[in-house]
């Protein structure tokens, strides 16, 4: 779903998807302000967006998790 503030977003699907079909993640990190996730599946359903602080600190947690 595109309200207009996601108009210009590219989308790339994440590196930990695995490109099988099966759970794949898309992010837009080309958008001003904010980072845009989404379900490949579902590319017209719900967005969610992170400020860019909070999603360098979601991947930060994500990485000193491994």
């Amino acid at each position: 779903m595109d309200d207009g503030r996601l108009t210009g977003a590219q989308w790339r699907m994440s590196s930990y998807s695995g490109g099988n079909g099966g759970t794949c993640v898309e992010v837009a990190d080309n958008l001003t302000g904010v980072i845009a996730v989404r379900d490949s599946k579902d590319p017209d359903g719900p967005v969610l967006r992170f400020s860019r602080a909070d999603w360098s600190a979601f991947v930060a947690g994500i990485r000193e998790a491994r």
